[in-house]
């Protein structure tokens, strides 16, 4: 892995990581959406190219932020499913969630928010501890497929 870091801080470190337009939209499929086949990042309403989703990909999987399993019933199909790491970017994604309604809802309305956001707000580390544990259920049912 080359090193891809403009600086020190860690701020700007992250966002050397997962600050262009499609990484975190990557994370939030997987996490929110239960994407996790290279199909099923294709075909989402992001609509993001095939090119710039495989470098993506390949970038969370060398800072092991997703790792690439074989699909337990196709070995042909590669699925990717998010780590320790990967999951950690929960508690920031439901932050960014709550900033876009409370800040961004009045210029696209229709904006998604499709899970409760109160219990979310009235106790964040309880939110994304389900939403976590949630995805790990998802994870495990995949993998045992």
């Amino acid at each position: 892995m080359k090193n891809t870091f403009r600086c020190k801080c860690p701020i700007t470190s992250a966002l050397d990581i997962i600050g262009d337009k499609w990484s975190l939209v990557v994370i939030k499929q997987m996490l929110f959406e239960g994407k996790s086949t290279f199909k099923d990042f294709v075909e989402s309403p992001e609509a993001i190219a095939t090119n710039i989703l495989t470098a993506r990909l390949k970038m969370l999987e060398e800072f092991g932020i997703v790792k690439k399993e074989k699909h337990p019933t196709n070995k042909k199909t590669k699925i990717y499913i998010l780590t320790e790491k990967g999951l950690a970017f929960t508690p920031m994604l439901l932050e960014l969630t709550l900033w876009s309604r409370d800040n961004i809802q009045e210029f696209n309305p229709g904006l998604n928010i499709d899970f409760n956001l109160e219990q979310v707000e009235k106790d964040k580390a309880k939110g994304a501890q389900y939403v976590i544990d949630h995805y790990n259920d998802f994870k495990n049912q995949l993998l045992s497929a």
